[in-house]
């Protein structure tokens, strides 16, 4: 029988906020959440964004906690005076230029002469190309930041490292917060090769600190460091989360699939659980692509709604960075976003064992490309084929009257040609195993598309909806688009209650279409549904006892919280601590232990391939 993978720590931080507590799912919902549910999520983001939180956070202070999140006008560059050069041709002139950076190899037509103080007068007899710098305002304004004011790299020791990877320590650290266990008393339960670290990006870190800065840097002038290669590799937020976070020595990865990453990632730690190869996971992604040269690559292939395009949509001359991503509606294009999402999974046995809260399971995640097709940025097949399997598996675990409580948390981008591919998929589906009204949404039209961390803003907003009983609905959209096929959906323009923590809903379908034909969708079940599933297995008794043991891990969970909403933050990031050599190693035939661990790690003994062995 397959281990299940229960989901039992998130964190991380989007543009709605922090992960963990579901803050970020909160400031979503808002609109229909009490007061007191509310209360700590508008201190903890007047505290992300640098409010004065001495007092009670204000009716002013929740104002601008709102405007300084979700989708809204890019806030972490001056849109207005983005540096650009244009080409030009310059006549017979002169400049002055210092000696040391006089270029080895000049044209012929330009003659030298010392100009003292260490410079050199250079005159041109000819013409010349030369680049003239500009600051140019950018077509397209509007993008998921994360709240506004908030660098994670201010919370610990982050020189020279690109966005994406203070992100990542952020989410990795938060997500160890909110377990309830600490990170020193799982280890005393597990050997240190059960556990799994998948993570990354699917953009690699682009900003000066890393691959921008390869690339501009002798452009512009100036030197490249020597850490901006290694920091740039699309893998290097699992690097982070092993080397300086938990300080493993499991398995690890970044199984990339462009907008499909996370759920890639997923299925990778998830097969570690089934198979016993793992019985800690981390799965987790990390993005910041909101640099100019970033937005203006998707801008040119067409993809991102433009401040000319979003205005022509609304007949106004003013741009709605607010409703910039319209998914499932008249749309033009979709929205970038910056995100880091981590999810801690436990092979159910463990889980049970420590008392670890359970949120939910993840049931299986399907993969499968398109296949030939004429663009290789276009959708094509292979989503068929992944919803179909979530959906005839979701009705295999919970039967015809089952898959009537679930709904889907569709991709979504906000492009026409999404709303169409989609809506299809989904919608052929829903009639082909009978779901008469399958409830649709899609979290993007809040948050933005994270590229690599979107499947994990799903998978967080979709937790949420079984601890506070609402599936967001989406609300940027007063209409449904006439091409968009909806027979058998309900997309919803408005929050929907299914029950008090969600008990109406038995699993959600997660959908993920990704340039290049990599789709991706999980079923995720909740955790009533798991929790009686487990009962089923291990039998009432030992889930009186879990329960019990549950407690305490909930109460530590929450108090890590409540601190961490009035600013006692802890960040976790241990450069040169319990470093290891060859000195740290000790081997036998049957074992290997290492300095830093208790728990030695087993070798195969034992022959698997019996069965094929010559007699």
């Amino acid at each position: 029988m397959k281990k299940l993978p229960v989901v039992v720590g998130m964190g991380g931080i989007n543009s709605a906020g922090r992960s963990s507590g579901f803050h970020s799912y909160k400031r979503m919902l808002f609109d229909v959440l009490p007061a007191e549910t509310l209360a700590n999520t508008w201190r903890d983001l007047a505290n992300r964004m640098g409010l004065d939180t001495t007092t009670a956070v204000s009716d002013r202070d929740i104002e601008t906690i709102k405007q300084g999140t979700l989708v809204r006008k890019i806030d972490s560059f001056d849109t207005d005076t983005v540096l650009c050069h244009h080409k030009a041709r310059l006549n017979a002139s002169s400049f002055i230029i210092k000696k040391s950076k006089l270029p080895s190899t000049l044209p012929h037509n330009c003659h030298v002469e010392d100009a003292g103080n260490n410079e050199v007068k250079v005159s041109i007899t000819e013409e010349m190309d030369v680049l003239i710098p500009d600051a140019i305002r950018i077509p397209v304004t509007s993008a998921g930041n994360i709240p506004a004011g908030f660098d994670p790299g201010k919370l610990y020791n982050s020189h020279h490292h690109p966005r994406g990877l203070k992100l990542a320590i952020y989410g990795a650290s938060d997500v160890l917060n909110s377990l309830g266990i600490e990170w020193s008393e799982l280890l005393t339960h597990i050997n240190p090769d059960e556990i799994s670290v998948y993570a990354g990006s699917a953009l690699s870190q682009v900003d000066e600190n890393s691959l921008a800065g390869i690339i501009s840097q002798p452009l512009t002038g100036n030197r490249i460091n020597s850490k901006m290669m290694a920091l740039s590799l699309a893998e290097m937020a699992a690097d982070f989360v092993n080397g300086y976070v938990i300080n493993s020595v499991g398995s690890t990865g970044n199984n990339v699939g462009a907008c499909a990453t996370f759920l890639y990632n997923l299925r990778q730690g998830i097969i570690d659980i089934q198979l016993g190869k793992a019985k800690v996971v981390i799965v987790g992604n990390a993005e910041a692509p909101i640099e100019p040269e970033i937005i203006e690559g998707f801008r040119v292939m067409g993809a991102l709604a433009t401040d000319e395009q979003l205005c022509a949509l609304d007949h106004c001359d003013v741009v709605d960075n607010r409703r910039a991503c319209r998914p499932f509606s008249t749309n033009t294009g979709f929205t970038l976003a910056e995100s880091s999402q981590f999810f801690v999974l436990m092979d159910d046995e463990l889980a049970l064992t420590l008392g670890a809260t359970i949120y939910g399971s993840v049931a299986d995640v399907f993969v499968n490309a398109d296949g030939n097709k004429k663009s290789i940025a276009s959708p094509g097949v292979g989503n068929y084929v992944t919803v179909a399997k979530a959906t005839a598996l979701a009705k295999a675990i919970l039967g015809q009257d089952g898959l009537q409580k679930t709904y889907v948390q569709a991709h979504g981008t906000g492009t026409p040609q999404n709303r169409t591919t989609e809506s299809h998929i989904l919608n052929e589906v829903a009639k082909t195993f009978s779901i008469r009204h399958w409830p649709v949404t899609a979290v993007k039209s809040y948050l933005g598309h994270s590229v690599s961390a979107a499947a994990g803003d799903q998978l967080l907003v979709s937790l949420g909806v079984w601890q506070y009983g609402w599936i967001p609905g989406i609300t940027t959209i007063d209409h449904i688009a006439s091409d968009v096929y909806q027979s058998n959906l309900t997309i919803l323009m408005k929050h929907h209650y299914v029950g008090e923590q969600g008990k109406d809903i038995n699993a959600v379908i997660i959908n993920s279409k990704g340039f290049g034909g990599n789709n991706a969708t999980a079923l995720v079940l909740s955790p009533l549904q798991t929790l009686g599933m487990l009962t089923n297995k291990y039998g009432a008794s030992l889930m009186n006892a879990y329960q019990q043991k549950n407690k305490n891990v909930r109460s530590n969970s929450m108090a890590m919280d409540e601190r961490t909403c009035h600013g006692n933050e802890r960040i976790i990031y241990r450069f040169g601590e319990q470093v290891m050599d060859q000195s740290s190693v000790s081997l036998t035939t049957e074992h290997i232990t290492l300095s830093a661990f208790a728990k030695a790690i087993d070798l195969p003994t034992e022959n698997p391939f019996k069965a094929y062995t010559c007699r």
